[in-house]
């Protein structure tokens, strides 16, 4: 069976090509731009790739997957952050990197293959300078007041990813008007920089890169390939951010395109909205965290609806998942499991991650979950000695046919969480509820 993925570029799923030797397959996630925590929002689309690269790894083994999620550390929203904190951008930016790989580790997210920086690709023959220096001998690109900006109206296929006329693209995205623009649609690809401001010597001054030649120029320079096979995002990114990219990729590649495959995963909603920080109504997942939920619950409750559709955070999911995750490891402890076929026949199909999950126990580790055993989730934690004395003394009251103590001690149990289970044979075991 050939792994079948939701393309947004041609609307309908598309097979995933077999790697050949020395060409493995290419994924490449657009990162965060590291200024604040990441909501949990956020973590939705590295918890769905998380699950295709561990998929991926399964159906062709390690070495022939390459996967990339970058960190934008060169923003106005840093350099922002920075002067109101009195710190370097670089400070800034390396406080919010190293937080969002510990919460996706808690999410049971692997490490990619890479994790660029922007300022570590703006430099060199593959860089945002090379890339933008060759738009500009290409005719698509020109400077203007310091700036360099993409020309729009020279692509000719610009907006087939999102579908939408460009006036209504220009409204939705909020697209910046500028005297030095030709054209409203037109997109930032350097802009010049103050001398307090951080910036790279290029042939149109000094100045910063813009968001958009970021991600081609880093999956150009880790992925060591003009055209990809898997690029992924939120929906919010659609346009204008991957528009842009595919227009710069293709432009600057004689026509290739970035991606055989554009996936983009559905909006986390609180209540009827989108979550986000301008809105101001998120939760991270440190916060969740913090507050006693277990990572693989979390991610679990990410992956409870198909990625490409919305889900709704609620604390009444967080609960479901919660005893999901301890019905699965009931089912562990038990030696119940079912069978490898239906785990990835679900998952070939688009990622239907609800369908997998159902699935469980078994092959649990390419949804990354039930990665403890089950004997650390039901009887870890808290005074064990005590439970395990409370327990020697229910036995003690069993076997003199003192049910009234043996009740009292029970409850007593009870009270603090613990579940006994007495088998037929007087064996005695438990378990947190």
């Amino acid at each position: 069976m050939t792994l079948h993925l939701y393309d947004t570029l041609t609307r309908s799923k598309q097979p995933v090509r077999t790697p050949e030797p020395g060409k493995p397959i290419t994924l490449y996630l657009c990162g965060p731009t590291v200024y604040g925590r990441a909501h949990i929002g956020n973590a939705r689309g590295p918890v769905v790739f998380d699950v295709l690269y561990r998929l991926l790894q399964h159906l062709h083994g390690a070495d022939n997957v390459r996967y990339a999620r970058n960190i934008t550390d060169i923003d106005d929203k840093i350099m922002a952050k920075a002067v109101a904190e009195n710190r370097t951008p670089q400070a800034v930016a390396r406080e919010f990197e190293q937080y969002y790989q510990d919460d996706m580790a808690a999410l049971g997210c692997l490490s990619p293959d890479f994790e660029p920086r922007a300022t570590d690709h703006i430099e060199g023959s593959y860089g945002m300078i090379a890339m933008i220096a060759a738009l500009v001998d290409r005719g698509v690109a020109y400077a203007a007041e310091g700036h360099v900006l993409f020309e729009v109206a020279k692509f000719e296929s610009y907006g087939k990813l999102s579908r939408r006329p460009m006036d209504e693209m220009i409204a939705g995205a909020r697209v910046e008007v500028a005297p030095y623009k030709r054209e409203a649609g037109d997109f930032v690809l350097w802009k010049p920089s103050r001398d307090d401001q951080p910036g790279w010597e290029s042939p149109w001054g000094r100045g910063r890169p813009g968001w958009h030649i970021e991600c081609s120029a880093m999956i150009r320079g880790v992925l060591e390939s003009e055209t990809i096979d898997i690029h992924g995002g939120g929906i919010d990114l659609q346009f204008p951010h991957h528009e842009n990219e595919r227009a710069q990729s293709c432009a600057a590649h004689a026509g290739a395109e970035l991606s055989r495959i554009w996936m983009h995963n559905g909006f986390l909603q609180m209540g009827e909205t989108k979550m986000s920080k301008s809105l101001g109504n998120i939760v991270t997942p440190r916060e969740l965290l913090d507050a006693g939920w277990q990572g693989e619950v979390i991610r679990l409750a990410l992956l409870s609806a198909h990625y490409r559709q919305p889900l709704m955070w609620t604390d009444a999911l967080l609960e479901q998942s919660k005893s999901i995750v301890e019905r699965l490891y009931g089912k562990l402890e038990r030696g119940q499991a079912n069978t490898l076929d239906r785990v990835s026949h679900a998952l070939m199909d688009d990622l239907n991650t609800p369908d997998a999950v159902a699935a469980l126990p078994d092959s649990a580790a390419m949804l990354g979950l039930l990665q403890r055993s089950p004997d650390e989730v039901f009887r870890s934690g808290g005074d064990s000695a005590w439970i395990e004395d409370r327990i020697s003394a229910n036995r003690v009251a069993r076997a003199n046919k003192d049910w009234a103590t043996a009740d009292q001690i029970r409850d007593e149990l009870l009270a603090a969480g613990i579940t006994l289970s007495i088998a037929k044979d007087g064996t005695t075991s438990w378990r947190r509820a």
